[in-house]
């Protein structure tokens, strides 16, 4: 979330922005304190959505500001102590004109972009990648179907075993939302998605690719994305699908061609060392970003 708020000077206010622009940079891909707005997109599609949300808007509130003051004048220009007479008008052509083709032009003007982001959520690149993710009551199995197909689980990450996984800090591993086996996809790259369920109705969300299709039990729903940037991308099941509901959550790590080439060789054998190697590996990338600045 950016916060803004008023700077005693303008090298308050940089500094400011500055640090607010690293959390929600360090922290994209999954909802931070006192959000008010989208997480930071990683798609072109999850942009387009927030464009479009910010365009709509320009229509919306001014729309609901003169339906309000058309209300207020009403209420107070047509009372019974200033209108004790009440009119007889039955119609008007001006009026009728004016209230017809207005919501027409507007609805015009948000249907074309809306039809134009609809087009674009439907039309992939060539997929590279293909993952069916099936719901469970109440995690997620997933299968890469490459040619030695992948399968695992992913299960709420619980507490206790945090240590275990090298996943305890909080910040990049939140409770609630990690997972034991994260969904691992190389970056700038199209991977289809499969969606279905083995129980009850499911639904794969993840607001920063801007992707959001059901799982339901005797079907493969299709949907795409194409994230731009790495990182750990977290979502959840957005389907009431029982008493578990809340703790079915999905994560999707994003990352270089050349580590999920090797991330997926050692998960055909072993999932949790292939895990463990890759943390291991992003971890020490960043520990020599940080030692050369």
């Amino acid at each position: 979330m950016k916060r803004q708020f008023i700077a005693g000077g303008a090298l308050g206010a940089t500094t400011f922005a500055l640090i607010a622009g690293a959390s929600v940079s360090a922290q994209a891909g999954q909802p931070v304190d006192w959000q008010l707005s989208w997480q930071a997109a990683a798609t072109r599609i999850a942009e387009q959505i927030h464009w479009f949300e910010r365009y709509s808007l320009m229509f919306i509130i001014p729309v609901t500001v003169l339906v309000m003051l058309l209300l207020l004048w009403c209420i107070f220009r047509f009372s019974k102590r200033n209108n004790p007479v009440a009119s007889k008008t039955s119609h008007n052509t001006m009026i009728e004109v004016i209230w017809t083709l207005g919501p027409v032009i507007i609805l015009l003007f948000l249907a074309i972009p809306s039809f134009q982001l609809l087009t674009a959520q439907y039309s992939p690149d060539d997929p590279k990648l293909t993952v069916k993710a099936t719901g469970y009551q109440w995690y997620w199995g997933y299968e890469y179907q490459t040619d030695e197909p992948l399968s695992f689980d992913a299960v709420l990450l619980k507490d206790e075993d945090r240590a275990a996984a090298g996943k305890q800090d909080l910040a990049v591993y939140p409770r609630l939302l990690a997972v034991d086996n994260e969904v691992v996809v190389p970056v700038n790259t199209t991977v289809r998605l499969l969606v279905t369920a083995a129980d009850v109705i499911h639904s794969w969300a993840m607001p920063s690719f801007g992707v959001k299709m059901d799982g339901i039990p005797g079907r493969n729903n299709e949907t795409w994305f194409k994230a731009e940037r790495e990182g750990l991308y977290y979502g959840q099941c957005s389907e009431l699908c029982g008493k578990d509901h809340a703790f079915m959550p999905i994560a999707v790590r994003v990352v270089s061609q050349e580590q999920y080439d090797k991330w997926l060789a050692a998960a055909r054998t072993d999932i949790d060392s292939a895990n463990k190697a890759l943390i291991a590996e992003i971890e020490n990338s960043k520990s020599v970003t940080v030692a050369r600045n």
